[in-house]
Order: structure tokens, then sequence, then C-alpha cells
């Protein structure tokens, strides 16, 4: 997808399986990424200059969740305009509706759906 080529997607997940499955199959279509492995490792990589076209953030995540980094983003001026799709194996009813009021710009349940995906991360940064 040429669209996305050389846009960077910083990737917030404790789980390296995800990690690198989502890496590898963003790379194929020629995005760049970051890879923080909880909230706080984010927001220092991007306080630190880290670039950033998009967010992928799971929820469930030791030292800081996808809420309170969803919360962190919205303080503070040059990190609130990023787009967040909030990635959750939760999947309960109203988690989506819930990551939406918390400052996600959108929402995708686990296992992925990576045509999905695709389709949400094009709508956000394109």
């Amino acid at each position: 997808m040429e669209r996305l080529k050389n846009k960077t997607a910083l990737i917030v997940d404790d789980d390296s399986r995800n990690t690198y499955a989502l890496s590898c199959y963003l790379e194929t279509l020629g995005m760049k990424i970051e890879v923080a492995e909880n909230g706080e490792e984010a927001i220092l990589k991007l306080k630190d200059g880290a670039k950033a076209d998009i967010v992928l953030l799971d929820i469930m995540m030791p030292v800081m969740d996808g809420y309170e980094t969803l919360a962190e983003l919205k303080k503070d001026a040059s990190l609130k305009t990023i787009p967040v799709i909030a990635v959750t194996a939760k999947a309960m009813k109203g988690d989506k509706e819930k990551c939406l009021e918390a400052g996600a710009w959108d929402y995708i349940a686990k296992p992925l759906d990576m045509n999905t995906l695709v389709d949400k991360i094009t709508r956000w940064i394109l």
C-alpha cells in the first residue's frame, strides 16, 4: 500500500509477540515502526522527539495502561493531535465507547483483522 509508505507507527504493547507480528506486517506496507513496551515508555519516546504518524495502543499493560496513556497524551498540546487506535484483547461490551471517551481516535479488538487495521490507519493518517 503505497499511501502508507514512510509513515511511522508507534506500537505500544507489552507482549513482544504482538509487537513483532504488527511490525512485520506494517513494514511490508512500507511503514516505519517504533515500539514501546508500556504507556510510560511511549510518552517518553514521543516527548524525546520520536516521530509517530499514528499510535497503536494496547489497553491492558503494566506500568502505565492505555487509559492512563491516553490521559497523558491529551494533556500535551504537541502529542494530542497524534491519532491513537486503541488495540485490545479485552473486547467486552462498552470497551469501544470507554476507549473513545478516554481519547482514542478509533478502536480495534484482538485478534486483529489486518485489512480492518490498515483501513483504520489509512483513515486517520492520510
